[in-house]
């Protein structure tokens, strides 16, 4: 595959991420979504866990890349899992900061490793 039609493959499957992101966490009420983001959460651990097991496949292969870095790259949202957390300790609810700061990045993590181990054994 060409570096061109990677690229192109990357772009695309980056678009369709992002708007899975978009139709996940807009499912959610309002009013949930403004509470804690679990939308964010759901996006973010179930993205670490398809990267695990597609890295646990071929990490070398075109279309994992096309998958990881585009299509998980769009879906999957460290920022607004930053912005969320920032938002929860501006309204001094450092419970729910510590869970969708720290506790989704060591989560995340674990599902990623998980998703290898899934696929390698």
């Amino acid at each position: 595959m060409s570096a061109a039609a990677l690229a192109l493959g990357i772009a695309v499957a980056g678009g369709l991420g992002a708007a899975a992101r978009h139709l996940v966490d807009h499912s959610l009420p309002v009013g949930v979504r403004m509470r804690f983001p679990w939308g964010i959460m759901v996006i973010n651990l179930s993205g670490s866990l398809a990267l695990g097991l597609l890295t646990g496949l071929a990490l070398d292969h075109p279309v994992v890349g096309i998958a990881t870095v585009g299509f998980l790259g769009g879906y999957t949202t460290f920022s607004t899992a930053s912005l969320e957390s920032v938002r929860l300790l501006a309204a001094k609810r450092y419970g729910a900061a510590l869970l969708a700061g720290p506790g989704m990045l060591l989560l995340c993590a674990a599902l990623s490793l998980i998703g290898i181990v899934i696929v390698r054994h």
